[in-house]
């Protein structure tokens, strides 16, 4: 009986759907790790109800993308969800999940009260460092929302029906929700990670190419700093 495949890093399907050529070079050099001004965001994403009230030259010195006034307005939207509660006080904090076919961190896990299987569902959160589309998530943050949620719902043996992505510097949240579209989505990126062999076709998006680290030295041969200190 052959083994299962090996679970995924759900960091490398969020790579894989904005460009997979990018998880390709990511790979190569072992380049995983987040810019370090991204901790900054994160950081928002646990004080919203402080961030409330706070002044604007507070909010000033803070990693905000938009102006202290369009903050505080944004966040007493945030504050009549339903769930703003949970949001600012969430059951669980960066857990890592395992679930049948990725792996990652949620950045929050909201529970509601209730035992048993009448019990609400929990719902994982992905704290995104950058800006929110006008509507809705941008496509690899709903990959990467929909992973999250089929790993706690693995771990939890349990329906999760839908994920969060925040967007702390704005204070704007947004629900993803496991629909048939949403989950094909994320079906097509695990197999494309999956089957990944050799360097993937360049993708035709001028938009993201740009936004790229990569961009400078995408399809040119260069070796990693591992690779040339001779340990790769």
């Amino acid at each position: 009986m052959s083994s299962p495949p090996e679970t995924i890093p759900i960091s490398h399907l969020a790579r894989a759907a904005y460009c997979p050529r990018q998880l390709y070079y990511a790979r190569r050099d072992d380049d995983h790790a987040p810019p370090s001004e991204v901790d900054a965001v994160h950081e928002l994403a646990f004080e919203y109800d402080g961030l409330q009230t706070a002044t604007d030259r507070r909010l000033r010195e803070r990693s905000l993308a938009v102006s202290p006034a369009t903050y505080r307005s944004n966040l007493a939207a945030l504050a009549e969800r339903d769930d703003y509660g949970r949001l600012v006080d969430p059951a669980l904090r960066n857990v890592v999940l395992y679930g049948r076919d990725c792996h990652g961190v949620a950045h929050k896990v909201l529970e509601s009260a209730g035992d048993g299987e009448d019990a609400p569902s929990p719902t994982p959160t992905v704290v995104s460092p950058g800006d929110p589309p006008p509507r809705g998530v941008w496509g690899p943050q709903r990959v990467r929302a929909v992973a999250v949620a089929k790993a706690l719902a693995w771990e939890r043996g349990r329906e999760v029906p839908r994920a969060l992505v925040e967007y702390p510097s704005h204070g704007v949240v947004r629900t993803v929700r496991l629909t048939t579209r949403n989950k094909s989505a994320y079906r097509r990126t695990l197999w494309t990670v999956r089957s990944m062999q050799g360097v993937p076709s360049r993708i035709r998006d001028e938009a993201k190419c740009d936004a790229c680290d990569y961009r400078t030295t995408c399809g040119t041969k260069t070796r990693s700093l591992k690779t040339m200190l001779g340990l790769g």
